[in-house]
């Protein structure tokens, strides 16, 4: 499909106030300083350690919770030297040490199940490795379904993780009442049972990782509190302490919810939320104690809330809904209480009582049982329930992980993962989704407290696909065209942005009505693909992340960046940023717009992600360019469909037509008196090259990866796949199957209303790969046939005016 990119002014679309573009110059410039900490104290200054550290470290890790400690003991075993954590109380102080320690290998999104399995396989093996004791207990856990919508659920999360080497069944509830014998099985219809599932004792876990650490030469000290950061023109930090300052190549702020005042400390606001959440531990039940072996972790979803065996007695933990949860909003205004450490809450069992009847209903011998604690502690959430993990844009070598409201069973994973990533340049895979930088300067306190509200409040909601979200909406990121557009569409929400996902007409259901299945959207979004394809359509774009490269070496560094040659003046390409490995970064669209100035267009949820990657090579390669984020000074509107040059032609005086206006062209225009830039340009889909089946690249960071890469071939292609299904579309990741043996997974998938089929593209082993191989996708627990054909169904507007050109000449 063609699509000519509308670039207007901020003062046409956004109809605010201007903005200052975002801009870095290559010389390193931002130089942080903070006044010392109020939270430095005499008292810790009295109780530091009488050995004095040394005067420089590699990496100085701020926080000795569960994370923290994991960070230094996988830094310190890959053989980092002059590893220092610094902890202004003591170890598991905060939110580790009344944790309840819940361990699971699921989880929804497909990369977190890598960090979930590998800190799994660290506690498993953490004891004999370091002779500390951790606690850990593996008896399983069952997700308990009790409606038709939740086994979907179930459904479609079993397909998502049998490619993956996460053990999980689906079992019915005889199977649920034989693991789990207390349990009422009136209303259950299914469960999804992971062996290997549990809860370990934190204390014990963090002190076997501090023991582990030392072990490898990592130096941990406390009570130290950290009472001010300054950054140096090369990058390195001063680490300001009341024993002395600490010179540090890099700094990790792992401090919990202490994490926004570290943050402070360098003008950053980092979008973290002091939630309440209480569990409650009852007495010895004679029921309990009469099992010959311990009871799996039940987590009943519709009631919201987990409940395993502590000791003789059980434990229950809710997820009281947005209205009922309680927010620490004092710490917000006020900062966290100097001396708070190992401190609790007032619990409030009146706030859980609701979820204290559904787990009586569904565990009946609760009824009976006497209550003899109830622990309420401050965990950390941001917006969107996922922690920040990761190097932050704009802050050379500040590094964050925070705002993890499940850190036992991250910490392990999260440490290892980061330590790679410092160690080697790049973590093992990708983990976007935990980006530190996917809150820019849109997302406000009140935003924050809104999301994590919700989030709280829908710990256990249905996870559906494309599923919105509603709180705390709609943020100041909204384009020129918002108000004109929000009557007639269903918004969707995009890096701070309102988007719409599609458009309703009179008697259409214009409600949100999420499904796995297909749901009112999809007649309406057929709409909308006959009349782009037939005729012509507009779409508003604003959310593209955008960005301008300026300078003498703008060419150089962006050849050094990508892995295609640079456009030429007036010209317009689609290219990757690759990593060291050969893996793809990023996906942009290049503009080249004068000699020595550039036009960047990225995907709204990678804005800072990229801009972080680019201004990193920059400033590492000593560029002169000026790199500026102006995201929220460029509106986008996309016109597509074969009438889109028709329409345009009517609003210009400036030719329009194919030969005049080719395609990946750029060029200055005035449409209906607006100058804006024209791009002529048609997107489509990459993760490696020569996975996806790219072939002879110029020179560009990863380019020796690639080429050994090709040398040694690959075990598995991208494939693009039909298939025939009822109410049912793939989204990707879904389990792909061959003689009754999952091979493979998607990687994307839709609908086709154009071909009437449904089209994925998926990883297969190469010897499946080729065209005409018959394989199966799994759906909700239903095998599709599927067919591998040539890529693409629909010709691509390069391919069409080749032919067109073919057949006038003939």
């Amino acid at each position: 499909m063609s699509r000519l990119l509308r670039c207007f002014p901020s003062a046409f679309l956004r109809g605010k106030l201007p903005v200052l573009a975002e801009c870095s110059r290559w010389i390193p410039v931002r130089l942080i300083g903070s006044a010392p900490s109020k939270q430095g104290n005499e008292n810790n200054r009295a109780q530091s350690p009488v050995k004095r550290w040394k005067d420089n470290a590699e990496t100085v890790i701020i926080g000795g919770g569960c994370v923290g400690v994991s960070l230094a003991y996988h830094l310190a075993k890959a053989g980092m030297k002059d590893v220092i954590l610094l902890e202004k109380s003591e170890l598991t102080a905060g939110s580790t040490w009344h944790a309840a320690g819940l361990t699971t290998y699921f989880h929804p999104g497909i990369n977190l199940k890598k960090i979930h399995h590998y800190s799994i396989k660290l506690y498993e093996a953490l004891e004999e490795e370091t002779g500390q004791a951790v606690g850990f207990h593996q008896p399983g856990s069952i997700r308990i379904a009790t409606t038709p919508t939740r086994v979907d659920e179930f459904h479609y999360q079993m397909t998502r993780t049998r490619w993956n080497v996460t053990p999980q069944f689906l079992i019915g509830p005889e199977k649920v009442q034989e693991l789990f014998p207390l349990i009422n099985i009136d209303k259950v219809l299914a469960g999804l049972y992971n062996p290997g599932d549990g809860h370990i004792d934190p204390y014990s876990l963090t002190m076997a990782l501090a023991a582990g650490a030392r072990q490898y030469g990592a130096e941990l000290y406390y009570p130290v509190a950290v009472t001010g950061l300054s950054s140096r023109s090369d990058g390195t930090w001063d680490v300001e302490t009341p024993d002395g300052i600490i010179r540090a190549n890099r700094i990790v702020n792992c401090a919990g919810f202490w994490a926004c005042e570290i943050g402070n400390m360098i003008g950053l606001e980092h979008p973290l939320i002091p939630v309440h959440h209480q569990y409650v531990i009852t007495a010895t039940i004679p029921e309990v104690k009469s099992l010959k072996q311990e009871l799996p972790v039940l987590r009943d979803l519709e009631g919201s809330y987990y409940l395993r065996q502590e000791r003789d007695g059980l434990l229950f933990g809710p997820y009281e809904v947005p209205e009922k949860m309680k927010i620490q909003e004092s710490w917000l205004t006020d900062g966290v209480p100097p001396g708070f450490g190992k401190e609790l809450f007032e619990s409030d069992l009146d706030r859980i009582m609701d979820h204290v009847e559904s787990a009586m209903e569904m565990v009946p011998v609760l009824k009976k049982a006497d209550i003899i604690n109830i622990i309420s502690g401050p965990i950390t959430y941001t917006p969107d329930i996922l922690p920040l993990a990761g190097p932050f844009q704009g802050v050379r070598n500040y590094w964050v992980a925070i705002g993890f409201g499940y850190g036992i069973i991250h910490a392990g994973g999260i440490g290892k993962y980061l330590s790679d990533w410092i160690m080697d340049g790049e973590p093992d895979f990708d983990l976007i989704e935990l980006d530190p930088n996917r809150f820019g300067k849109w997302t406000t306190t009140k935003f924050s407290l809104a999301k994590a509200r919700e989030s709280y409040g829908f710990n256990n909601a249905v996870g559906y696909p494309k599923e919105e979200r509603f709180a705390g909406r709609p943020t100041e990121r909204v384009s020129g065209i918002y108000e004109t557009l929000k009557t007639k569409g269903s918004m969707g929400f995009h890096a701070g942005w309102e988007q719409p996902h599609w458009f309703y007409k009179p008697g259409d259901d214009s409600g949100y009505r999420p499904s796995f299945r297909r749901t009112n959207w999809f007649e309406p979004v057929g709409r909308e693909c006959k009349q782009v394809m037939e005729k012509v359509g507009v779409f508003d774009l604003t959310p593209f992340g955008k960005f301008t490269v300026k300078g003498k070496d703008s060419v150089k560094l962006l050849d050094h960046l990508i892995a295609n040659v640079v456009p030429k003046v007036g010209s317009i390409n689609i290219s990757h940023m690759l990593t060291q490995r050969g893996r793809v970064y990023a996906e942009v669209t290049i503009s080249h717009l004068s000699e020595e100035e550039f036009l960047l267009v990225t995907g709204s949820g990678s804005e800072l992600h990229d801009i972080r990657y680019i201004e990193e090579e920059a400033v590492n390669g000593g560029y002169a360019v000026e790199i500026c984020n102006v995201t929220d000074e460029i509106g986008v509107l996309g016109v597509a469909g074969p009438f889109s040059r028709k329409v345009l032609q009517k609003l210009t005086t400036i030719d329009m037509s194919g030969t005049a206006f080719k395609f990946l062209q750029c060029k200055p225009v005035t449409l209906a008196g607006i100058p804006l830039t024209a791009m002529r340009i048609s997107y489509t889909g990459e993760s490696e090259p020569f996975l996806a089946g790219a072939r002879n690249p110029v020179d560009f960071i990863g380019k020796q990866a690639l080429m050994n890469i090709k040398k040694e071939g690959v075990k598995r292609k991208l494939v693009y796949l039909t298939m025939q299904t009822d109410d049912v579309d793939p989204e990707g990741n879904e389990s792909i199957w061959y003689e009754d043996k999952v091979v493979g997974n998607t990687t994307s998938g839709a609908y086709s209303y154009n071909t009437q089929q449904c089209v994925a593209f998926a990883y297969v082993p190469l010897e499946l790969s080729k065209i005409g191989q018959q394989l199966e996708v799994e759906l909700l627990n239903k095998k599709y046939k599927a067919v591998i054909i040539q890529e693409p169904l629909i010709l691509t507007e390069p391919t069409r005016t080749r032919m067109k050109k073919k057949s006038s000449s003939a």
